[in-house]
């Protein structure tokens, strides 16, 4: 990163060297959010790099009450500069307690590469950005499973959980999601590719 920051849904998001690189892509991903947040929500981002979907989603709705987290320090440090409330640690073990139950809108940008596809990606992927936040395991689905398997207890009765994927694993992601009890929906638009989710029919 030259500037130290990136355009991204409409605002500036600072990026510190070594930390994941908000791809343009992923502005469908925040907009689907907005679209469905409603005044008051609590939106939880998941997997948060940088915290571009939590800062984009909370400048288009500044009364939605934010928060991000994700296991890396340094993505962590750098998301604080964009976000106030961000947590460390892993998937919902990093959240606080007080946020069981009451997540309306959970937007989840985690890995979604195949291990061994990993080695196709661009070079400056592949070299300057942190495997864990590329490597989606085998099938580029593990981390989704987990989510899909852990989120229940963190949602509102009418969440919405929206997570990024690929046209590949879209149906594997939602999947995930059906075998916990949830309708999940594939959504896509000039190549980006989410699950949307809401627990029941």
């Amino acid at each position: 990163m030259i500037l130290g920051w990136v355009s991204f849904a409409g605002i500036r998001v600072f990026v510190d060297p070594g930390v994941f690189v908000p791809r343009q892509r992923t502005a469908y991903l925040a907009n689907q959010a907005i679209k469905r947040a409603r005044p008051g929500d609590v939106v939880v981002d998941l997997c948060c790099g940088a915290g571009a979907i939590g800062a984009a989603i909370e400048a288009a709705l500044p009364s939605v009450e934010v928060h991000a987290s994700d296991i890396e320090h340094a993505a962590v440090v750098n998301a604080r500069r964009n976000l106030a409330r961000v947590y460390e640690g892993d998937l919902f073990d990093a959240l606080p307690s007080s946020l069981r139950g009451r997540v309306d809108i959970l937007v989840v940008n985690a890995p979604y590469v195949p291990s061994d596809e990993i080695v196709l990606m661009p070079r400056e992927a592949r070299e300057f950005e942190p495997l864990v936040t590329l490597d989606g395991g085998v099938d580029g689905v593990a981390i989704h499973r987990r989510i899909a398997a852990e989120c229940a207890p963190w949602l509102s009765p009418s969440a919405h959980v929206l997570v990024e994927t690929s046209r590949a694993q879209a149906p594997l992601t939602a999947g995930a999601f059906e075998e916990h009890g949830f309708t999940a929906r594939i959504k896509r638009k000039k190549g980006a590719t989410i699950v949307v989710a809401m627990v029941g029919p």
